[in-house]
């Protein structure tokens, strides 16, 4: 043996110093992951061949190793870390020659480049990075940040520390709309640092809070570490639990654990939101504290109202608080005494099977004892009663086509029991009664009519959805009866909106906020998944960027408004009316709901192309597409070389090694917290990026195979990361904020003020450590 290392550990040596190597060499890292590899890969086929790594492999021929078989000990935990005494032998590390191992990694990365690459659209979740990319990069070049900070700076500067406060406020919503840590920092760094220094902030606090704050976009969705981490775990999470079940004597997960080992970028997505809020509201509280303490390092600045006329604190509390609280309030009250309601009376063709038991119970004795094991023995007792329930009843009750005199007895049954007031009008008429409300306090002095107007179109629109529309009226009659309430209603929110727009906080806010709610609501509430919701959420930023462009140079932007109006149309023609005419009976309202859906679809279209050609003539849309281009292809060239990285590991067994060494631990929660001090000291070094696609390839089918809830794993690695990349003397986002701090702020200045917030990300890793259901419960809240 070489130095007294086994040649695995020395294989494992030279992949690390050629990656570093590569990395501190200059090359693009993309490229420097990839070059690692094949240099490594050489060195250790020639040292192989030379017959100097020599691995010293356990002698599974001996009787001692007979032994602990026979004990019962699988052999897959059999490990020279956990029995260093076994015999062992010594073998090449190319157990069948450098050649055989090459020949298999040419053959596996050419099969993955076409699968990941040249057929890209069938991972369809990746395709969300680069939609997701050229949302953030497109809200970031459009002055948006801008005018968020300006108008935030107004809303909290009056506030001791109110000037960090809007900071943390506004990167919390940069990362929920961008997602890229880099970017945030610096937009943030050139827009507000300079405004706190010269509003007597110190710069302890100021660099502080802006490197914080830009770094959520490592937590708060849509982030692209979450949709890159989130493909991947789902994989690991998925063949890791498989093969526990097999460990465990059982056939598949399914079996062992009683429930699908999936998890999406959904699901991780809803189980990000909670933690990346928590860790906002620490960073503000904590800023707001430091103000209490230090007033004259981070005094309250007045910065001007965001209203255009004078409010009375009466008249906020009732059109700002106190009527929309009782109208979000009654909402809900109706619907919990079925007054609002679901209206459909769409019902099953098909009786719907049976309910299983809750586990299975038709397995084998060493699943059976497993799955006791797991899920303890009441658990399995209480399977058994239900299994032998449903046998005694025949078995498991079979899916059948109902007859129509069936079908016409369940619709009439689901009719007498609807809501008088639908779910769908109800959301509709709620939102615009908000508007007006809004309206009203906004501007107390404009004139009234128009707003009482639409009132009375909201309180019309229920007194026909009362008495005039059952749940049996068709779409159209209901479009038809409708009709006036709606004019009405929207006579008074055009007029409301042009109120609104004299509150800055609201003009400012409200269109991205409003994108923002779209792309994630549609995401956390299992609409869609987040392909199609990074497509909204890029088209949305397109148009919203060109409209921002078009007041600037004072144009009329109706054409983006009106298309944003088409958009919406869509989607209520879309829920409320059959559109499939291929179909052999299509009704004539159908015809018509299609042309009209077609139409809005059109426009909404141009309005798009519009939004392009306005952006392109402004010269924002071209640095736009090619930093896009730029960041994505930096995104799967990582993934190609870092695959080819891990193959070498592979190809030598260094990633078996590593595992064995990690599952020779008893402790579960050993292991984590292993595997995540490795991680938090890799991040000082690496990217996310490579960090998602080197390190946990390699430690996720330990990590993710064991008892812990994959959601909570991810969220505690992606926190990990963020705390990582804060942490001094290395992080990322102080070099990032470094590079456009003015002269006077120091290194120093950054490292002293960055770390209170490195410790409330410590705090924050805790309560996630201690409270898993910080993480777990808005998944389990939120069907998907």
């Amino acid at each position: 043996m070489l130095f007294g290392l086994d040649g695995v550990e020395i294989g494992l040596i030279i992949v690390f110093l050629c990656l570093f190597g590569g990395i501190l060499s200059g090359f693009p890292v993309a490229f420097a992951i990839g070059g690692a590899g094949i240099i490594s890969f050489g060195i250790i086929a020639a040292l192989d061949s030379a017959g100097i790594l020599i691995h010293q492999a356990i002698d599974t021929s001996s009787a001692m190793y007979a032994d602990l078989v026979s004990q019962g000990i699988k052999a897959d935990t059999i490990s020279v870390f956990r029995y260093p005494d076994l015999p062992r032998i010594e073998e090449a590390v190319f157990p069948r020659g450098w050649e055989v191992a090459m020949d298999r990694n040419v053959s596996f990365i050419v099969n993955r480049i076409n699968e990941r690459v040249l057929a890209g659209q069938s991972i369809e979740t990746l395709l969300a990075v680069l939609m997701f990319v050229l949302m953030g990069i497109t809200l970031e070049r459009s002055k948006i940040a801008n005018d968020l900070l300006t108008t935030m700076a107004r809303v909290f500067g009056p506030l001791p520390g109110g000037l960090a406060v809007s900071v943390v406020v506004v990167g919390a919503f940069l990362a929920a709309s961008t997602g890229i840590v880099g970017a945030t920092v610096v937009t943030m760094g050139l827009l507000s640092l300079p405004t706190m220094l010269r509003n007597g902030y110190s710069p302890e606090l100021s660099t502080g809070v802006i490197a914080a704050s830009g770094t959520l976009g490592q937590i708060i969705p849509p982030s692209i570490v979450i949709v890159l981490l989130g493909t991947l775990a789902g994989d690991l999470y998925s063949a890791a639990q498989e093969a526990r079940a097999q460990t465990a004597g059982c056939t598949d997960a399914l079996t062992y654990l009683g429930e699908p080992a999936v998890v999406s970028v959904g699901t991780l997505f809803q189980a990000a939101l909670v933690p990346g809020v928590m860790l906002a509201l620490l960073y503000a509280l904590y800023a707001f504290g430091y103000a209490l303490f230090n007033p004259s390092k981070a005094p309250a600045v007045a910065m001007g109202s965001t209203n255009a006329e004078p409010v009375s604190r009466n008249e906020a509390f009732t059109w700002f608080l106190g009527i929309p609280v009782l109208l979000i309030a009654g909402f809900f009250v109706l619907g919990n005494v079925n007054v609002i309601g679901s209206q459909s009376l769409q019902v099953d063709s098909y009786t719907d099977i049976g309910e299983a038991a809750s586990l299975r119970t038709n397995v084998s004795e060493a699943c059976q004892a497993s799955m006791i094991e797991l899920h303890g023995q009441e658990a399995w007792d209480e399977a058994v009663a239900e299994s032998a329930a449903i046998e005694a009843d025949g078995g498991v009750q079979q899916s059948v086509k109902l007859s129509d005199e069936e079908i016409a007895e369940r619709v009439a049954t689901k009719e007498a029991n609807a809501a008088p007031i639908g779910t769908g009008i109800s959301i509709l008429m709620v939102m615009a009664a908000l508007v007006l409300v809004f309206a009203r306090g906004v501007s107390p002095s404009a004139d009234r009519r128009p707003l009482i107007i639409g009132a009375v179109g909201v309180i019309l629109a229920f007194i026909v959805d009362i008495v005039l529309i059952s749940p049996s009226t068709s779409a159209g009659a209901s479009v038809v009866l409708w009709l006036i309430p709606f004019a009405l209603t929207m006579y008074g929110c055009t007029h409301a909106a042009g109120y609104m727009s004299k509150n800055e906080l609201i003009r400012v806010v409200f269109p991205p906020l409003v994108l923002i709610v779209a792309v994630l609501g549609s995401i956390l509430g299992g609409i869609t998944n987040p392909t199609p919701a990074a497509a909204l959420g890029a088209g949305g930023a397109l148009m919203l960027a060109a409209y921002r462009r078009l007041q600037d140079e004072e144009r009329s932007g109706k054409v983006i408004l009106f298309s944003t109006v088409a958009i919406m149309l869509c989607i209520l023609i879309g829920i409320n009316f059959d559109l499939r005419i291929n179909q052999g009976d299509v009704s004539f309202e159908s015809w018509v709901a299609f042309f009209f859906a077609y139409a809005a679809y059109l426009y909404a279209a141009f309005g798009l192309l519009f939004s392009c050609y306005v952006l392109f003539k402004g010269g924002i849309l071209t640095p736009v597409v090619r930093e896009t281009a730029k960041v994505t292809s930096m995104v799967f060239t990582i993934l190609i070389g870092s695959q080819l990285l891990n193959l070498v590991v592979i190809s030598f067994g260094g990633e078996h090694y590593i595992q064995q060494f990690l599952k020779s631990f008893d402790n579960e929660f050993t292991v984590f917290l292993i595997v995540m001090l490795v991680l938090f000291v890799l991040g000082f070094v690496l990217d996310f990026l490579e960090i998602i696609y080197i390190v946990i390839p390699i430690v996720g089918p330990v990590i993710y195979g064991g008892t812990f809830d994959p959601k909570w794993v991810t969220i505690m690695i992606a926190v990990n990361l963020q705390t990582s990349f804060l942490t001094p003397p290395f992080g990322f986002a102080l070099f990032y904020l470094r590079g456009v701090a003015p002269k006077e702020v120091t290194t120093g200045h950054i490292y002293r003020g960055i770390i209170p917030f490195v410790l409330i990300q410590v705090v924050g890793l805790a309560l996630l450590w201690s409270f898993p259901i910080i993480v777990t419960f808005l998944p389990d809240l939120i069907p998907n």
